[in-house]
């Protein structure tokens, strides 16, 4: 099996619940297309290096990957006082991105709560000397700024909770009692975070294993009871979901029908942040995954890892104003779109809205000459130009031939209309 036939495959084995597809409950994740992801919690203070050694792997893994015992890690919410964060600034970011929702880790696999957790007191309102709760924080400002919000919420893997799974040096796994793990800590936790904090568009759980259909689909009615609006990411487990995941910056070869599906992505290696990791991708890379994406009828969401102050990385807030800067001219041809019908091409994707269709060319012809079957159009005109100039336009026998100019109209994705008038 190639690469991207796996990648075909993992989507539809994290998957949507039968008759999610046609819900009209989706019918605004479906135009979104494009949202904000932020891992943040007590990984950023190691930030990838544990007693001197840089550890190997992702920065938010950093207690498995290095063993940490429970007592040595969790010394670290003493430490995690982030001065810098500002809610209003991060909302912010995600709108001058382009970004139409948040999601943010309420609880990764350590464990740590981010928000005021009245189960246990591993949280950062009683564990940190911040104490504040900076999940209401972020609530609120969503709400007065108009992006919705989602949360990740850690459902299988715990590995500072005794009958958590994944921890196996601390913790005998023939003493886990998981479903007492389930009943008493989890589904409190949910419930918690879907009635104290508003609205919440979605909660994005994590890395099923081995949970069974019976608990999959007692926290999938759980959410559903507390806010019947808030969706469920397919990695709930079992093919419960409202919506299907790929698995982790993977993107589907080609177009897959009669499927809602989003792909979570990191603009460097790594989602929590880590010192050392400075890969970062550049915006026209993003841009590209973002239409590639969006063109097979997927979400892009794009993650972010502020460090333990509160500050989310300069490279990653650039590239995110200079995403946002090409969908203020573009995101006609992003927002409220379906799959186009020109698929399969490596220089071009597709979208369509209405009788509209957007030719997405990434990689522009040195003659400017634009030629495309499966499509017929009469009038075509360049996205980006405010006075809608029409091209000079042939009808072949299978689709169409486009004059544009010679030089590439924008540098990252030059993007064509194609209408009946």
């Amino acid at each position: 099996m190639t690469e991207a036939m796996q990648a075909d495959a993992i989507v539809k084995a994290r998957g949507q619940r039968p008759g999610a597809h046609t819900d009209p409950r989706l019918d605004w994740w479906r135009a979104a297309r494009f949202g904000l992801f932020i891992h943040w919690g007590l990984y950023a203070i190691p930030a990838g290096v544990w007693q001197g050694q840089e550890i190997p792997g992702l920065g938010e893994w950093i207690m498995l990957r290095a063993r940490i015992p429970v007592k040595e890690y969790e010394q670290l919410a003493k430490q995690f006082n982030p001065i810098h964060f500002n809610a209003a600034a991060w909302v912010a970011l995600a709108k001058a991105a382009g970004q139409q929702y948040m999601v943010i880790t309420t609880k990764h696999h350590d464990g740590f709560c981010l928000f005021d957790a009245h189960e246990g007191d591993y949280t950062i309102t009683k564990a940190t000397p911040f104490s504040r709760d900076v999940i209401a924080e972020l609530a609120d400002e969503c709400q007065k700024q108009g992006l919705r919000l989602g949360f990740y919420y850690s459902q299988t893997q715990d590995w500072h909770h005794p009958d958590g799974d994944g921890n196996d040096w601390d913790f005998d796994e023939n003493q886990k009692d998981f479903q007492d793990y389930v009943d008493n800590y989890v589904k409190p936790h949910v419930r918690q975070l879907l009635t104290n904090y508003g609205p919440i568009c979605l909660i994005w759980f994590d890395t099923p294993k081995s949970m069974t259909e019976a608990q999959s689909r007692s926290l999938l009615e759980l959410c559903h009871e507390l806010q019947p609006e808030c969706l469920v990411c397919g990695r709930l487990g079992n093919t419960l979901g409202d919506y299907a995941s790929a698995r982790d910056n993977q993107i589907p070869a080609h177009l897959l029908h009669d499927l809602d599906w989003e792909t979570p992505a990191t603009i460097n290696d790594t989602w929590g942040y880590k010192v050392n990791d400075h890969n970062w991708k550049s915006t026209s890379e993003l841009v590209h995954k973002l239409v590639d994406v969006v063109s097979k009828g997927g979400n892009y969401l794009l993650n972010v890892g502020p460090t333990a102050e509160g500050i989310i990385p300069q490279p990653s807030i650039d590239r995110l104003h200079e995403m946002g800067a090409w969908l203020r001219v573009n995101g006609e041809a992003i927002y409220g779109t379906k799959p186009g019908p020109i698929q399969g091409l490596d220089w071009c994707r597709s979208t369509q809205k209405g009788d509209k269709v957007y030719l997405h060319i990434l990689a522009w012809p040195t003659d400017g000459k634009i030629e495309v079957s499966g499509v017929q159009a009469s009038r075509a005109h360049l996205l980006g130009d405010p006075g809608q100039t029409p091209l000079p336009l042939i009808t072949t026998n299978t689709g169409v031939q486009i004059q544009g100019p010679i030089a590439a109209p924008d540098s990252i994705d030059s993007v064509l209309v194609l209408s009946a008038q």
